[in-house]
């Protein structure tokens, strides 16, 4: 059995097969991913990185022991466990059980529990007919660390920002209820005061409540939404805000697996800035693109940009920029839409723009992208 193939190139005398195995194997641990491989007919371990022992504390010898039963505590028998049910289930036409994704919680050699992520594929013959099970491992602790400050997070925010909303609504129900004598211009006013209000509480209720953060790393919403009608929500609001657009997308997937919910919030807050920091009369540019194995959009504007001594943190929470003195706000738009995005797997990073102004791009990787549309679209309102 060959437990720790070295990762090095293909030994000379490897047949055609061999030497792709080892390229896929090699392909699969560049990330930091550990692989291995489980004979179907008998249940025994082929192959296994020998980085499981840094995740785990147990080398790939324990690991094969762990699945065999012949370990005192087989504590990782769970990772590979079910393989007897899964193959009846394939036999029988159950085409759901080719490829699988779970996640654990597993036992480390010296106690503590380590939450990974295994996805792991039969492989099988010309007739079908299952040989192996192959897939990685892959560690979730920074993920699972990242989820939890995003709810602690929110919890806070959703405290801090809703305790002077509830005063505020308090406030103008009063004078709507004792504005009998106002003229209709002052009652106007108070509604429209009321109905922003209502807006901030529901956007409150749609991405800070407890529930919504329990959908993150667990149950996460999964949705799907063109690119592009992303774009053009956001073009739609920049123009209603009295400001000049240019959109340009070039060759978008039809759809985008996403939160919609959550990117259009990220586009919001990026928008919002372009607006309140760009000269009135400067056009505001949209980007679409495929990029780096996944889907670029950028908003970016004609404004002062970002001071170099501003951009490493500008990002971090309560954090404003020199050009923010004297303006409203809280500093927490940049590090919500960043982590919006993060949660969504994808990346939200400044861009020194080099013709000036402020350059955001939203990063997302393109699973089931699907076909493309149009090659390239540019609207300038001019």
């Amino acid at each position: 059995m060959n437990r720790s193939v070295p990762a090095s190139s293909a030994a000379p005398g490897m047949g055609a097969d061999q030497v792709m195995g080892e390229h896929f194997r090699v392909i699969a641990e560049i990330g930091g991913d550990i692989a291995f491989s489980i004979d179907c007919a008998t249940g025994q371990l082929r192959y296994i990185s020998p980085a499981v022992e840094q995740l785990l504390g147990y080398g790939p010898a324990a690991f094969s022991d762990h699945l065999s039963g012949q370990h005192p505590q087989p504590a990782l028998a769970v990772l590979c466990g079910g393989l007897g049910e899964r193959l009846r289930r394939y036999a029988l036409g159950d085409r759901t059980r080719l490829r699988v994704v779970r996640d654990f919680e597993v036992r480390h050699r010296i106690g503590q529990l380590v939450p990974v992520e295994v996805i792991s594929t039969l492989v099988t013959d010309g007739d079908g007919a299952p040989l192996a099970l192959v897939g990685s491992m892959r560690d979730l602790s920074a993920r699972r660390a990242r989820e939890a400050e995003q709810k602690r997070f929110a919890s806070m925010l959703n405290h801090e920002f809703r305790t002077p909303l509830s005063t505020i609504d308090g406030a103008i129900q009063r004078l709507e209820a004792t504005s009998h004598g106002a003229d209709e211009s002052a009652r106007q006013r108070y509604r429209k005061i009321a109905t922003a209000v209502e807006q901030l509480i529901g956007m409150l209720d749609d991405y800070l409540s407890p529930e919504r953060m329990a959908m993150i790393g667990g149950q996460r919403r999964t949705n799907a939404i063109a690119p592009r009608r992303l774009l053009d929500e956001a073009a739609d609001q920049a123009r209603a805000a009295g400001r000049r657009v240019v959109l340009e997308a070039r060759e978008l997937p039809a759809t985008l697996r996403c939160d919609p919910e959550g990117l259009r919030l990220a586009l919001k807050v990026l928008l919002d800035n372009a607006i309140r920091y760009a000269p009135e009369d400067s056009p505001i540019t949209l980007t679409g693109r495929i990029g780096a194995g996944g889907i670029e959009l950028t908003v970016r504007d004609c404004g002062p940009g970002v001071e170099e001594k501003d951009a490493a943190r500008i990002f971090d929470k309560f954090y404003r920029g020199s050009c923010a003195a004297g303006r409203p706000g809280s500093g927490l738009g940049l590090y919500m839409a960043r982590s919006v995005i993060e949660v969504q797997g994808g990346t939200l990073e400044l861009v020194q723009a080099a013709r000036g102004g402020a350059e955001f791009r939203i990063w997302l990787p393109a699973a089931g992208g699907g076909k493309k549309v149009a090659a390239a679209v540019t609207n300038p309102d001019n």
